[in-house]
């Protein structure tokens, strides 16, 4: 297919790089809503089942492909990976939707996984970087509008095709390989991002020199860098290590504290998803460039915080806590730490590292929050929900603390002005050749 003759720019490139998480968010969503499908239909233990969440785009999966995507998105351009990712993902997608057994279903959400895990930090680093400085946030949080709207149209997917059982969670994973076929076509008339051909290009002509003033060597070699990976893989850490579980296991969140139907626990996460792509477009996208970010941050990590007490306090009062924690953490999650993270992390680090970085935080907190997956399962069955919910409490308090106390001072500032001001004046890759902690 020749595909020189278009051009993907401005808000119609912002859109479709911003798909990837909606991709990503939307493949949670579908092994979420089929976990139970799966494990009666394959004979699939507890344990099996927090092995299958623990290694798919939620956790581990996703870590490996970040872990690779970011230095080689930095090494290579952002373009690069946009032109392949999806290939492997169209790849995973099919496997699992027509998976007929424990194995298959296992190296599909894998494949699924490592493609999403590329393409996510990938995503947010174009989109920040194409973005107008008065409106980077607006347009990071597209980004974030897509990733909630992964789950509204998951949740209300599997509320619709519950009575299909396992045949509708098979039709969920192929209506994202569709999706993502379409927006592959899309991309392939992007423009490589300008900010990393105008200061990121490599003169070097050996490999092996590139990629060491490059990547994770030139990451590694500053301590504003390691500063900033402390700050923002805190603030990631914790929340997601909350929303991953909440993501994938929330069916079973509510089926311990008393609401039994899939289709009613399908509705009401249609709610908390709703909810959430509401506060991201009315909330994040309006307000982030023009008030107080660490004012805005904090109003959505104290929400979420509520919305979890609820639960955890009044687990018996049935549906109606279950209508308020919807809200609360719906809300909570458009304008809260992932919105701001994915923005913080892209203004923080330099051009040629800033893949690099997105993918290093993307894979020690995936893989955290992967190491809890493989648990959760048990542990919910073993402690119940309040056990459960007062953990996650205390991991939704750390990161409040962390993003309100070391919230950066970037808003409307140009990327360009961000670098000279962390790093003293714009970083080229062959400074890292020298730099010293």
């Amino acid at each position: 297919m020749k595909v020189g003759a278009r051009s993907t720019t401005g808000w119609k490139a912002t859109i479709s790089v911003a798909m990837s998480n909606y991709i990503e968010a939307g493949s949670i969503i579908a092994i979420a809503t089929s976990l139970t499908f799966w494990q009666e239909a394959f004979g699939i233990s507890n344990l099996g089942v927090g092995l299958l969440a623990a290694l798919s785009a939620n956790a581990f999966g996703a870590a490996v492909g970040a872990a690779l995507g970011g230095p080689l998105c930095d090494r290579f351009g952002r373009k690069a990976i946009y032109t392949y990712d999806l290939l492997v993902y169209m790849a995973g997608v099919l496997l699992a939707a027509c998976a007929l057994n424990f194995t298959m279903l296992l190296v599909g959400f894998i494949i699924t996984g490592i493609a999403v895990g590329a393409g996510v930090p990938a995503s947010w680093t174009y989109i920040a970087e194409q973005a107008p400085s008065i409106q980077r946030a607006k347009h990071v949080g597209t980004a974030q509008l897509a990733w909630s709207t992964g789950p509204l149209v998951g949740f209300a997917l599997a509320a619709a095709l519950a009575p299909l059982g396992l045949l509708g969670s098979r039709l969920i994973f192929a209506h994202l390989f569709v999706v993502a076929a379409v927006v592959w076509w899309i991309r392939q008339g992007l423009q490589e991002s300008q900010i990393w051909k105008d200061e990121g290009q490599q003169s070097h002509s050996d490999v092996a020199s590139a990629i060491g003033v490059r990547g994770l060597r030139g990451l590694f070699s500053r301590r504003v860098n390691i500063t900033a990976l402390l700050f923002l893989g805190g603030i990631y850490l914790f929340w997601n290590t909350v929303a991953g579980q909440a993501g994938i296991f929330m069916p079973r969140v509510y089926d311990t504290a008393g609401l039994h139907s899939p289709v009613q626990q399908n509705l009401l996460q249609v709610l908390v998803w709703g909810c959430t792509v509401v506060a991201t477009y009315f909330g994040f996208m309006r307000f982030a460039d023009r008030m107080s970010q660490r004012l805005l941050y904090a109003i959505g990590a104290v929400l979420g915080i509520a919305g979890w007490s609820v639960l955890v306090a009044f687990t018996d009062s049935g549906v109606p806590t279950m209508l308020i924690f919807a809200v609360l953490w719906g809300v909570s999650s458009g304008i809260g730490a992932q919105a701001f993270y994915s923005l913080w992390a892209s203004e923080l680090f330099a051009t040629p590292y800033r893949a690099s970085a997105q993918g290093v935080m993307f894979f020690v907190v995936r893989s955290v929050t992967g190491l809890l997956s493989y648990f959760f399962p048990t542990l919910l069955a073993v402690t119940g929900l309040t056990g459960v919910g007062l953990l996650l409490v205390g991991l939704l308090t750390v990161a409040l603390i962390i993003g309100v106390v070391w919230a950066p001072h970037t808003r409307g500032k140009t990327l360009k002005q961000i670098e000279t001001e962390r790093y003293g004046a714009p970083v080229e890759p062959s400074d890292d050749t020298k730099a010293v902690l």
